[in-house]
């Protein structure tokens, strides 16, 4: 799976980009025009989602016919008075798609826009010829005062892939902690185990061993999908340069051969380097270990109070809530305002630092407020890991009984 995971997040979107292609083309619509009104319908267009076609026949008998059609029709009524009302019927004989409703839509209000227009005696073809276009550069200063490029977009790109990777790697190893310790613990091998080994020597070699398999596994996804992801854009950027030799005459043309570098490795290429990545890699390994550290102490400790993961969901649900509200946010409160009071807050609090800290950083984050949220969370790990081993050491070996809070919280003070 280390090796085909990113395989399969390749295929995943390569299948979604298929899928969404080929719906659209399936989401083709035939649609017949019934112009009550007399002129409409010649300046109705067709485009690659729609065909428009002008029908003179009665409305029963289209009925009959878009009932008998295999493809999706419809039949689009245009009523004398189009001007005085704003609701038209497209008859169909399924529920119609509403990219199709919205096309024809929005068509309609740009015939009856320039025959406003008309009647005011208002060029339509002069109002068309204004389109101003603004782009928007964005720049940054840096410490020093100099100017340097700025990309939101990737910046909110890598947020959001972090705080999805983050979170479902917490949650996965953490759960695979406590998985393995009851396991332990109901095929009483724990017993044998705790015989050469103190509890919490146990306890610390299952975190850090499943901790080591999940920082080896992100290490190789990241090269092997960096590899694929090159290679892929290779390939498209070779096609693109042979189509653009094609258009200007051949492949040996010059003007091609020294344009590759426009195309999308380079604009990729590009956009990172408005964000630190070195600085994201680094720190992405550093809360990562931290946080699953921290929550994998955690669930150590709640799998050696009880003797099923049944019995686990009790306690997991609070623990999870810190991640799942910081997960959640990541998508609308922390990349909107990633220099916010809660998004700052938010990225200095342990149970949720880990998570929102790393959606920050690709904004760019002082390196104090990284340095205290990384220290407050390794604090965090260390006071967590006594009490869990304190847990550990007591619940590791009581079977058939139920524990509670109350139960944990004696457990903590022996």
């Amino acid at each position: 799976m280390t090796f085909l995971v990113p395989l399969f997040f390749i295929a995943l979107y390569g299948g979604i980009f298929y899928l969404t292609k080929k719906s659209f083309k399936d989401a083709h619509a035939h649609v017949y025009i019934l112009d009550q009104q007399g002129s409409f319908a010649q300046q109705l267009k067709s485009d690659p989602n729609i065909t428009f076609t002008v029908s003179d026949r009665s409305l029963q008998d289209l009925k009959k016919q878009i009932k008998d059609d295999e493809q999706n029709s419809s039949i689009l009524v245009i009523p004398k008075e189009i001007y005085q009302q704003t609701t038209i019927e497209l008859i169909s004989a399924d529920k119609a798609n509403i990219t199709i409703q919205n096309a024809i839509a929005r068509q309609l209000e740009g015939i009856i826009r320039i025959g406003e227009y008309k009647k005011l005696g208002i060029d339509p073809e002069l109002l068309q010829s204004v389109q101003p276009h603004i782009s928007v550069n964005a720049k940054e200063l840096t410490e020093g005062g100099e100017e340097k490029n700025s990309n939101t977009g990737i910046a909110m790109g890598i947020g959001v892939g972090l705080a999805v990777l983050v979170y479902l790697s917490l949650f996965l190893y953490g759960v695979q902690v406590m998985r393995g310790v009851i396991e332990e613990k109901s095929n009483r091998i724990i017993e044998v185990i705790i015989s050469s080994v103190k509890p919490f020597q146990l306890m610390m070699g299952k975190i850090i061993g499943i901790g080591m398999v999940g920082l080896t596994q992100f290490l190789l996804w990241i090269i092997l999908t960096g590899g694929l992801v090159f290679g892929a854009t290779k390939l498209i950027n070779k096609e693109t340069v042979e189509q653009a030799a094609m258009q200007q005459g051949g492949p040996g043309m010059n003007t091609v051969s020294q344009t590759p570098a426009s195309g999308l490795g380079f604009g990729i290429l590009q956009h990172l380097e408005s964000v630190n990545v070195t600085e994201i890699i680094v720190c992405f390994f550093l809360f990562f270990l931290s946080g699953y550290l921290l929550y994998s102490a955690i669930f150590a400790a709640v799998g050696s109070a009880v003797d099923s993961e049944t019995e686990a969901n009790q306690f997991t649900m609070p623990i999870t809530m810190p991640l799942l509200l910081t997960y959640v946010l990541s998508f609308g409160v922390i990349i909107n305002d990633p220099n916010g009071p809660i998004a700052t807050w938010l990225s200095f609090i342990p149970f949720t630092s880990p998570i929102a800290m790393l959606v920050r950083i690709p904004f760019g984050v002082p390196t104090w407020q990284i340095a205290v949220s990384l220290a407050l969370l390794v604090s965090t790990f260390l006071l967590v890991t006594w009490l869990a081993a304190k847990i550990y050491r007591v619940g590791i070996l009581i079977y058939g009984k139920k524990a509670n809070w109350k139960e944990i919280i004696k457990w903590m003070r022996y």
